[in-house]
C-alpha cells in the first residue's frame, strides 16, 4: 500500500528567527546560514531550486548548484541552449530556493538575471574536472536522446579529439547571475507559525519586514 503522505506530521521546534538576530544585509545573513548548513554536515548545502518561466508564464524548476555569491547576486553555470537557458534568455527573471531540512530553514531569492562575463565563465570552466569539461561539449542539453549509448559514443569521440589538448569552454556554456531583489529567510516554528523575514531593496539599502506564516 502506498504511504498516505497526508497523514505524515512534523513539528518544527529547533528555534526561532527574530529581527534582532538578523544582519542588516541579506548577504551577511545568507553567509551565516550557509556556514551553519556546512557545519551541520548537510548533503550539498549549496544545492538550490532554480525556477524559471517562459514569457507566457509557464514555469519550470530544477536543482542546480550555487557557484558563488556577492553584492552582484547569486551565480550558477549551465548550457545556454538548454531549457532553463532558453527561458532565461527570453524571460530574464528567476527565483532560487535553498532548503536545509535538518535545520528547518529555507531561503528564497528573487530577481533579474544576467549572464556572467566571458572571463568569469572561462575561469570557472577551467577549474572543472576534465570529464566535466568533456561532458559540457558532449551534451545538447534538453534535446531528445534516443539512446544512452549515443551520448557515451560522443564522449569517447571528444576524449580522443582532445587527447593531450586543453579543453576550452564551449560558446554555448557559461554562467548566469540572479541579482537578489527580494530575499526571504524562513525558520520553521511550532504549530506552523513559522518565522518569515523578508529583505527588499530600498534605495541603496534594504527594508526588512516580517511576513505572516
Amino acid at each position: 500500500m502506498d504511504r498516505d503522505v497526508s497523514a505524515l506530521r512534523k513539528e518544527y521546534a529547533r528555534g526561532g528567527l527574530h529581527e534582532s538576530d538578523l544582519a542588516s544585509d541579506p548577504l551577511d545573513q545568507f553567509r551565516t546560514w550557509l556556514s551553519e548548513a556546512f557545519d551541520a554536515n548537510l548533503v550539498e548545502p549549496y544545492a538550490m531550486t532554480l525556477a524559471t518561466a517562459t514569457p507566457e508564464g509557464m514555469p519550470s524548476a530544477r536543482i542546480v548548484l550555487l557557484r558563488g555569491f556577492d553584492e552582484r547576486g547569486f551565480s550558477f553555470y549551465t548550457n545556454y541552449e538548454g531549457r532553463k537557458g532558453g527561458e532565461l534568455e527570453t524571460n530574464p527573471r528567476a527565483a532560487l530556493v535553498f532548503y536545509w531540512g535538518a535545520l528547518e530553514r529555507q531561503v528564497r531569492i528573487e530577481g533579474a538575471v544576467s549572464k556572467l562575463s566571458k572571463e568569469e565563465s572561462d575561469a570557472y570552466f577551467e577549474s572543472r574536472p576534465r570529464g566535466s569539461r568533456i561532458g559540457a561539449w558532449a551534451s545538447k542539453q534538453s534535446e531528445v536522446l534516443c539512446r544512452r549509448e549515443a551520448l557515451e559514443e560522443r564522449v569517447e569521440e571528444l576524449e580522443e579529439e582532445y587527447s593531450g589538448v586543453e579543453i576550452s569552454r564551449p560558446p554555448f556554456w557559461g554562467g548566469f547571475r540572479v541579482r537578489h531583489e527580494r530575499v526571504e529567510f524562513w525558520q520553521g516554528r511550532e504549530s506552523r507559525l513559522h518565522d518569515r523575514l523578508l529583505y527588499e531593496r530600498s534605495g541603496d539599502g534594504w527594508e526588512i519586514v516580517r511576513l505572516q506564516p
